[in-house]
């Protein structure tokens, strides 16, 4: 993957507009300019894209007929500056006929091994709660209509890759 670059300019009063590596053009403001999210939104929204694209691939690749997908992530922070995050909570919101464990299992993998967004911010003061919400059809056989549950919690202060204290 290498190397990753963003470029930042000042918009005036606290808009910033960053352009990624990539060519896309980002703004972020502060409550008072509401012009764009706040740097802390898009962290949010990055661990949100980040384990989505991986879960839906690996869904996609155990064949599971889901009908709509889509994340939300809540977040609370430190009172104190910096005001880091402490505690994140992932759901992942699934709708068909999926079977739990496939949902389970993609869930598992995007948060301990391909998310690089959840895996830095785990490696650090947030503990990251990673959940379910299965809703399915009347009539579906993987399972009962209605269905939630944790999947994985991961941080703080862990390394990932081998879930050992960090020193």
């Amino acid at each position: 993957m290498g190397e990753k670059r963003v470029g930042l300019r000042h918009d005036g009063g606290l808009r910033f507009v960053a352009t990624t590596g990539s060519g896309h053009d980002v703004v972020m403001d502060n409550a008072a300019g509401e012009s764009g999210p706040r740097p802390t939104e898009l962290l949010l929204a990055a661990i949100a894209g980040c384990t989505a694209m991986d879960v839906v691939e690996i869904l996609a690749k155990k064949r599971q007929p889901y009908t709509s997908y889509s994340t939300e992530v809540t977040g609370v922070q430190r009172e104190t500056a910096p005001n880091v995050f402490t505690e994140i909570t992932v759901l992942h919101i699934v709708e068909g006929d999926v079977e739990t464990a496939a949902v389970r299992r993609s869930i598992e993998l995007s948060a301990t091994k391909y998310c690089t967004v959840s895996a830095q911010i785990a490696s650090g003061a947030a503990r990251i709660s990673h959940r379910y919400l299965i809703r399915r059809p009347a009539g579906a056989v993987a399972g009962p209509t209605e269905e939630s549950g944790e999947v994985v919690v991961t941080g703080p202060m862990r390394d990932v890759l081998t879930t050992q204290p960090v020193a």
